[in-house]
């Protein structure tokens, strides 16, 4: 039995990516912080990496373990029950910080296994 293709997972995450830097546009720290709205894209963006990123084999993360999967898995969950006390600078930090690592990574993955697929 083959195993199932990474290309849904691995495209939800760089949609998400791709989403919240659409929504962010040039926008400030400080802008972000009073910005409701675009907080709430950046979570639902995160919840979204969160989730998809538990679908990930294990394989792939050995890969690429500069990546904190745990972490990225383990976000989703202190959105979902603790987002009273979301901080607006972690995720601000978030987004500027491990994004642009992240997204590098599921894009050369999603090449490979559509190379590997041939699609």
């Amino acid at each position: 039995m083959t195993a199932p293709s990474l290309i849904p997972r691995l495209t939800d995450i760089v949609e998400a990516i791709e989403h919240i830097y659409e929504a962010l546009g040039p926008i400030s720290s400080d802008a972000f912080e009073t910005d409701w709205q675009r907080q709430w894209i950046v979570e639902r963006g995160i919840l979204i990496i969160s989730e998809a990123s538990r679908r990930l084999p294990d394989e792939l993360k050995a890969r690429h373990s500069d990546i904190p999967w745990p972490k990225v898995a383990g976000i989703g969950n202190i959105i979902r029950h603790n987002y009273e006390n979301i901080s607006s600078p972690l995720m601000w930090k978030l987004v500027k910080d491990e994004l642009p690592i992240m997204e590098k990574v599921c894009r050369e993955e999603l090449a490979a296994e559509k190379a590997r697929l041939k699609i």
